[in-house]
């Protein structure tokens, strides 16, 4: 770390990549920082999303005309375009904090996810061991980058969503009309492809993000795993096959990416309850 007038503090810049920009969120610059007893920051605004997360000691958040003190373990962000100010509180343990800035059109909507938003960009005990670990692994790998490669952004993006997961709490849910922009691609990807045997995890690859976060975030949106999901296309086209087409069955198993005639018919039997030579006959 080095010196400045407020505090010893390390920076650490990234420039963007093409990955980055198409993915729609991307880190701007990261850091550390350990206050000094005359630790202030601002008035100033940003044009990006800047997370904090408070290690040890106590500082005082003000936006908007309103204020918060904040501790150990909690959280808070500054959004663009906003006036802010802190400074650190008298407390037993000097102010200790890490930070994480990200920019991107994607950004904005996962923390609502995590409940920070600009009129209230706080977090008490957000802290968690799984997210200061996250955290100090996308600093840790920031500090690392030497030049911009594909295989750096892609490995920055799957800490980033892995941080951002663990600040969203497992009771949020969304209605199927809210559906995330990348979600709704998601499912035409999985419409598409889907009797072709895909797995879940080459569908969070195509949406550029980790299998749990992606698993986890479309389960969230959907209602449903996405596996699940899978399975009800292959059983629904299947379903259309036997009733609207003279195609046999065992065709209908190939077609829709199953092994076998076995495998499809167990499949079948008990999505349906029903094997598909008694669905067929009961459309006749």
């Amino acid at each position: 770390m080095q010196e400045y007038e407020y505090e010893y503090a390390e920076f650490i810049y990234y420039t963007p990549g093409y990955l980055d920009k198409e993915e729609q969120i991307w880190p701007v610059r990261a850091g550390r920082t350990a206050a000094k007893p005359n630790y202030k920051v601002g008035p100033k605004r940003i044009e990006c999303y800047s997370l904090h997360f408070v290690h040890e000691g106590m500082v005082r958040l003000e936006f908007d005309g309103k204020w918060v003190d904040l501790q150990k373990n909690d959280v808070f962000c500054l959004f663009p375009g906003r006036t802010y100010y802190y400074h650190m509180l008298p407390s037993d343990s000097p102010l200790q904090m890490s930070w994480l800035a990200l920019d991107g059109n994607r950004v904005k909507p996962l923390l609502e996810l995590a409940g920070l938003l600009p009129d209230s960009p706080f977090g008490k005990q957000m802290l968690s061991a799984r997210v200061k670990e996250s955290s100090e692994s996308v600093i840790h790998a920031l500090a690392g980058v030497e030049r911009w490669k594909p295989s750096i952004s892609l490995e920055l993006h799957g800490l980033i969503y892995g941080l951002l997961a663990g600040l969203v709490p497992d009771t949020v849910s969304l209605q199927p009309t809210e559906l995330a922009g990348w979600i709704h691609e998601c499912l035409d990807y999985m419409e598409l492809h889907a009797t072709e045997g895909i797995s879940v995890q080459q569908v969070a690859e195509f949406a550029g993000v980790h299998r749990s976060y992606f698993s986890n975030m479309f389960t969230s949106q959907v209602g449903m795993p996405p596996l699940k999901y899978m399975q009800k296309i292959r059983m629904e086209k299947a379903k259309r096959l036997l009733t609207e087409t003279d195609a046999t069955i065992t065709e209908i198993a190939l077609s829709l990416g199953y092994p076998n005639l076995y495998s499809f018919t167990r499949a079948f039997k008990i999505y349906y309850k029903v094997p598909p030579i008694t669905m067929r006959g009961t459309q006749c």
